[in-house]
């Protein structure tokens, strides 16, 4: 049957399953190979400009043929000359017979190498973060909602002092700018290995030009310029440091640390029925449990994020033993830890959007909780009212001590509700601020400054933030699986 064989061997899932088709191409053979010749073109045309002896026909034969690319052919030449890189100069020769002579000229195989990856790391950044400004906006649009809706705070996961939803919210945004800012500062640092040579010294091409140490330097920058770069590194041995690459993974890193934190407490959310993410009219959460909603999202964004999060210790252990000017044993490695990454990375903000753009609050729940939990949080501002109207506060204290453990056992005993404001309802003690009551047990006097520093925030440190990303914000996620 056509295509059967594709079912007979090891499909990796980041790309069968998950990552949209962007990232895909910009890890993909084609886009790899393409990039090479781009290259080998660029590297032409700048060493014609410079004087060496190579004509417009050529050029015109290596632009003409730069996408037509026989990987069959590619693939054999690889496992005559075990060497990728002069397979596919081989490859481009052979549909490029007057160019030949002039194709990869001076330069060593970490020019197409190194380069490409440097390409693919800075197209990388571009694609996740319009991707990351979307989910940032999703969740201020949602904080900035429910900005004023109090909800209990938990501290080691035990009821704390009242915050708002929307508050809450900001805590995942303020670590999703953080990761913002990093992402953009790592893709902008990056830099292009440029032409360099063997070791990093350029010896070749000031071979090539007799000398001429000026036209080696402006070869290197005008190589860089075609490629998109503003700047190339001055200093590299024959591959750029691989302190790069820990730079921009750890980055990624830290995303993934951030998103696992945020999909954990949708996750206990979910629990408390408080919030609960997207969830299909024909979903089904469970095959033996027909009443399940599971937040199958939220528990891929972490299973995903997990894996992003272990993936820096490959670039970090390549760095660490790369040999004097360079060591091959960093090639296999890079392969995959960073096109994972970036694979990883895309299918987590992709379904972290679908999240955050579909998020369900369960009001009432949120606000039985709140009154299972208020009478025991108001006891200090019983405690200072019955004060202002005369009474002493180490009685009022015990009295409120003994009805509170009264309450609690009830509670934690009988299973029963909190009934704390009951019996002060009913004690005579207290009847000086009966009248009062319903007003200190207002959920609102108990959120402080949630409200307002969920506006400064958003005003200040988000928005301006999302500026650049404006005209990319109306893209919806939909998932497949």
């Amino acid at each position: 049957m056509e295509g059967a064989d594709e079912f007979m061997k090891y499909r990796s899932p980041l790309v069968s399953r998950y990552a949209s088709k962007e990232m895909a191409y910009n890890f993909s053979d084609r886009k790899k190979f393409t990039t090479w010749r781009k290259l080998w073109i660029y590297l032409a045309k700048a060493e014609k400009a410079l004087g060496l002896l190579i004509t417009d026909a050529q050029i015109l034969e290596m632009e003409t043929h730069a996408e037509e690319i026989d990987f069959a052919m590619a693939a054999e030449e690889e496992r005559k000359l075990r060497h990728d890189v002069m397979a596919h100069v081989h490859t481009y020769a052979h549909c490029c017979p007057t160019a030949a002579p002039i194709i990869h000229l001076g330069a060593t195989s970490c020019y197409v190498g190194d380069n490409t990856d440097l390409i693919m790391l800075r197209d990388g950044f571009d694609i996740l973060l319009p991707k990351l400004a979307r989910v940032i906006d999703r969740l201020a649009n949602f904080a900035d909602k429910y900005a004023h809706l109090p909800t209990l705070g938990f501290t080691h996961y035990q009821p704390a002092q009242l915050t708002t939803v929307g508050k809450r919210a900001c805590l995942w945004l303020q670590d999703l700018v953080m990761d913002m800012r990093n992402l953009q500062r790592a893709r902008d640092d990056l830099r292009f290995r440029g032409v360099k040579g063997t070791t990093g010294t350029q010896a070749s091409f000031l071979q090539l030009f007799q000398g001429d140490y000026n036209k080696v330097e402006e070869l290197d920058r005008m190589v860089t310029e075609m490629a998109g770069f503003k700047k190339a590194y001055l200093v590299t041995g024959q591959t750029y440091s691989r302190k790069v690459d820990v730079d921009c993974l750890s980055n990624l890193a830290s995303l993934g640390a951030t998103v696992h934190k945020i999909c954990t407490d949708i996750r206990l959310l979910a629990n408390l029925k408080e919030i609960e993410e997207p969830f299909e009219k024909e979903q089904i959460g469970s095959s033996a449990m027909p009443y399940k909603r599971n937040p199958m999202r939220s528990e891929r964004c972490c299973s995903l994020a997990r894996h992003l999060v272990v993936l820096i210790a490959d670039p970090l252990q390549t760095a660490s033993v790369q040999w004097l000017e360079r060591s091959l044993d960093d090639s296999a490695n890079r392969r995959i830890s960073l096109p994972e990454s970036f694979l990883t990375a895309d299918i987590i903000l992709s379904t972290l959007q679908n999240i955050t753009e579909g998020l369900v609050v369960y009001p009432k729940v949120i606000e039985r909780h709140i009154r299972h939990e208020l009478p025991f949080m108001a006891t200090e501002n019983i405690i200072m009212a019955m004060v202002k109207a005369g009474g002493n506060r180490q009685d009022c204290h015990e009295k409120i001590r003994v009805l509170s453990q009264e309450a609690a056992a009830v509670v934690k005993q009988e299973g029963g509700d909190n009934n704390l404001l009951a019996r002060v309802q009913r004690d005579p003690y207290f009847a000086p601020i009966l009248e009062q009551l319903d007003a200190l047990l207002d959920p609102k006097t108990f959120i402080g400054c949630a409200p307002q520093q969920v506006a400064r925030f958003l005003s200040e440190e988000v928005r301006p933030l999302l500026e650049p990303y404006k005209a990319k914000m109306d893209v919806k996620i939909e998932l497949e699986l």
